[in-house]
């Protein structure tokens, strides 16, 4: 039997890394639903501002989901404010992009840290209250590039296959667990108009996607409980088509489209002020100096979901 849509007026949503980007679109489309919204971020003083002028209520906290004793405080602090979670989505992310000979041991360390780990975090921090009340939703943000490995973005590429792996088996332990009124998505655009999708190259006939494109399917996604969120959609049928293919062939065709070059060929002036942010996105490391880690020649390129 198909599951009834949701009604999303009057829920709690938790958004991590909601300061910009996909976050802050994923807070305003969610307060137009009626949700009552809290963001977390690093950056407070931008998370702060974003909910300001998202207003409705909405609340910014302080969050490092590397740290698991943070994601803990948010989550209380966010139901303190609004009440249970119902929507958590863990968006929060960076994408480091070089040769995997010439990337350095600590920008390999942020991503599986703040991309994987961050959502393992946020995953333990909420399901125990969601499987005790048989209701909930978690929403991955994920990536295309956790289907598809994209030269140039190996250890990014290996940190959203997880996430997608992850979230499969979480949905099949939900569902052993008869934790059927708690549901999971794993949402994964293509190419966004942010910050991260500024001065990549695009794919042969990929339209730009904008940050509101990738809010929309996730609220689409809350209403009915989708799991494999792609956007665009019609790169789902693109991606099955191309899996049956020998590998050479598929290969080729890649060349052919140039789906093998999004993270390969990069403008790296126009990526470098988010580039130095992001090298210092994790407060447990050692910042980046403002170049050691993003020499043109070597071409790594640090950016922020």
């Amino acid at each position: 039997m198909a599951k009834q849509p949701r009604v999303l007026t009057g829920q709690v949503a938790a958004i991590t890394g909601g300061a910009r980007g996909i976050g802050r679109a994923m807070a305003y489309a969610f307060v137009r639903q009626g949700m009552r919204v809290a963001i977390g971020d690093l950056d407070v003083e931008a998370a702060q501002r974003t909910a300001q002028e998202i207003g409705a209520g909405t609340v910014a906290l302080p969050l490092d989901v590397t740290d698991r004793a943070s994601v803990d405080r948010f989550v209380a602090d966010v139901e303190a404010a609004h009440g249970p979670i119902d929507v958590y989505v863990n968006n929060a992310g960076i994408m480091s992009l070089s040769r995997l000979v010439d990337e350095s041991d600590d920008a390999a360390r942020r991503m599986v840290d703040i991309n994987l780990h961050g959502v393992l975090h946020g995953m333990k921090a909420v399901l125990p209250g969601m499987i005790a009340r048989n209701r909930g939703h978690i929403v991955n943000v994920a990536s295309q590039a956790g289907k598809i490995g994209f030269p140039g973005g190996a250890t990014y590429s290996a940190t959203k296959f997880a996430v997608v792996g992850l979230s499969e088996a979480a949905r099949g332990e939900l569902r052993l667990m008869g934790a059927d009124g708690v549901w999971l998505s794993v949402v994964m655009p293509a190419i966004v108009a942010t910050e991260l999708g500024g001065g990549l190259s695009k794919p042969v006939g990929q339209k730009e996607l904008r940050p509101e494109d990738v809010a929309d399917a996730t609220v689409d996604a809350l209403r009915t409980g989708r799991f494999e969120v792609w956007i665009p959609n019609e790169n789902r049928a693109l991606f099955t088509a191309t899996s049956i293919v020998p590998r050479r062939a598929r290969e080729g065709l890649a060349r052919a489209l140039r789906t093998d070059r999004p993270l390969w060929d990069v403008d790296v002036e126009r990526r470098r002020d988010y580039e130095l942010r992001a090298a210092r996105s994790e407060p447990a490391l050692a910042a980046a100096p403002d170049a050691a880690e993003l020499p043109a020649g070597e071409r790594e390129r640090e950016t922020a979901s």
